[in-house]
């Protein structure tokens, strides 16, 4: 156990963790080094709403410039 290679992980302290790092990993299983850690593969949190997609993006867009071009038109009308 003691001869195992040791996790690198940075603790708050600013030093590096010294437990134990999973065989065949730099880790330990609490910095990710257990299986199933870590993030999904690809970027699946960001599918959650769909708020910031390119398409919605460019819908808000062209909805303000049509605000601002009502505005407008109404104050001129008046």
């Amino acid at each position: 156990m003691r001869q195992s290679s040791r996790c690198g992980a940075k603790t708050r302290s600013g030093g590096k963790c010294q437990a134990p790092a999973v065989s065949g990993k730099p880790r330990c299983r609490m910095h990710g080094g257990a299986k199933g850690s870590g993030a999904p593969k690809g970027n699946r949190n960001a599918l959650k709403h769909g708020l910031y997609t390119r398409e919605a993006l460019e819908v808000r867009k062209m909805l303000s410039e049509l605000m601002r071009a009502s505005r407008k038109t109404l104050r001129e009308i008046e």
